[in-house]
């Protein structure tokens, strides 16, 4: 039947860079090489070298649906994602009610079908008393089972010992983590609050949600896992200091073993430092804190080593009126879908990555991990997420955001490239400059 032929492209997948052509129909793709024929009835597009990458693969958003829909939901955002070429996410569960039972993973499900412009997966949560649902979980309707190893909202904390252990032992998907010691944040907190009363400068933020509370659980969650031989995944890695807890290698080695522990870390600990408080204060708070510049050249430098698997978001949006509140007050968390991609992509022109390893953290490392089916390539018969990027300096404009909060961290940042097309699943949503046609996101499978 008749497709899209893309032609003359720089295309990039499993550690290459190379010339050449790739078709796509009825939403996937059907050949990948070098000077293609056109089919009758393709639409023919000139790439003129620009980079063809698969869509990005977000391990790691919060989409606010349900119950925080002021902020942001399925449909804002995954929009917002599409135009940074962002074609698959996977959702947090601490939404108003958590997903914490079968029946509110489904329930979620059902609210993205139509709604959501990138394919979708949605965490199961646990807590100190969903025990049961966490081991009856079908490993195929949920990317992973996310722990919350620290302070977060509503009943989400697990802090008994006996349940850590018992979900680290049963799981039947891969255990995400978000890895701070509460004890140790509310000691500091408690400190700052002797010296500050309710006035605490957010440049302490660091400081309270501290180095320390991440390695204390970090080496917590690890203990656990090598305990039980357990699948973990330490979202949101911030500290040098985790990065020595870590194997460097690629997730699947050459004789087919698969890493059982992996770590991600986010676009804004790789863009931001402490220095940046004091211009954007509370708009770049966020939990795991953003920590000092040697961090976020640590971490720069463990994506390049194999050390971090995963680049990601935790797209987090707030409204402006929340930020702007007194630093206890103000919400943890920023929007980021829309420029993460391109701010992924900044690396490349610093010479601090390749466009290839970038490409690997974005699309191919989370569609591994996760066993996401036919995503994340550029490989004949898996679903056409494409993006097409254009090498052509932009500067980030409030109104050019699409986020249902409104506003970006990167505002009045230039970027050099940006995103000159996406696809999903063979269907252009964001033509360069507007999201075009209507949602078409698919419900991710996962090959288990």
């Amino acid at each position: 039947m008749p497709g899209t032929l893309i032609v003359n492209a720089r295309l990039v997948n499993e550690g290459r860079e190379f010339d050449g052509d790739l078709r796509f129909a009825n939403g996937r793709i059907t050949h990948v090489g070098g000077q293609l024929s056109a089919q009758p009835g393709d639409q023919v597009i000139e790439a003129g070298g620009r980079w063809l990458l698969p869509g990005m693969i977000d391990d790691q958003v919060h989409f606010r649906e349900p119950g925080l829909t002021h902020k942001g939901d399925i449909a804002s955002e995954s929009g917002a994602a599409a135009a940074g070429g962002l074609t698959t996410f996977m959702d947090m569960p601490n939404t108003n009610p958590p997903t914490l039972d079968a029946d509110a993973l489904q329930a979620k499900y059902q609210s993205a079908a139509g709604r959501a412009w990138g394919n979708y997966g949605f965490y199961l949560g646990a807590s100190n008393d969903n025990l049961e649902a966490v081991r009856t979980l079908d490993p195929k309707t949920a990317p992973g089972i996310k722990v919350f190893m620290g302070a977060s909202t509503g009943n989400m904390l697990v802090d008994d010992p006996d349940t850590l252990d018992a979900i680290f032992r049963e799981a039947p998907t891969p255990i995400i983590t978000h890895c701070e010691d509460t004890p140790t944040i509310d000691a500091n907190l408690a400190l700052f609050k002797v010296r500050y009363g309710e006035d605490i400068p957010v440049e302490c933020h660091p400081d309270i949600r501290s180095r320390e509370a991440c390695i204390k659980s970090t080496r917590l969650a690890l203990s656990l896992a090598r305990k039980h031989d357990t699948r973990l995944h330490v979202l949101h890695i911030s500290t040098a200091d985790e990065l020595a807890l870590f194997q460097a290698g690629p997730l699947v080695r050459s004789d087919g073993v698969r890493k059982r522990i992996t770590a991600e870390t986010c676009i804004h600990f790789l863009r931001f430092d402490r220095s940046d408080y004091g211009r954007l204060g509370n708009l770049i708070k966020c939990n795991p804190a953003i920590k000092d510049a040697s961090d976020r050249e640590a971490l720069i430098r463990a994506l390049a080593d194999n050390v971090i698997d995963v680049l990601a978001t935790d797209h987090a949006p707030h409204t402006l009126e929340e930020k702007s509140r007194a630093y206890s007050q103000a919400p943890s968390g920023l929007p980021l879908v829309q420029y993460a991609l391109v701010a992924a992509l900044e690396l490349v022109h610093e010479k601090k990555s390749t466009v290839a390893q970038i490409v690997n953290k974005v699309s191919h490392a989370p569609a591994q991990l996760f066993d996401v089916k036919e995503r994340g390539y550029l490989r004949e018969g898996y679903w056409a997420d494409l993006v097409l990027v254009e090498n052509d300096p932009f500067t980030v404009r409030r109104e050019d955001v699409l986020s249902k909060c409104g506003w970006s961290p990167f505002e009045g940042t230039t970027f050099q490239s940006r995103i000159g097309a996406t696809w999903v699943n063979g269907r252009m949503v964001w033509n360069g400059e507007h999201l075009v046609g209507t949602p078409n996101g698919q419900r991710l499978e996962f090959d288990r």
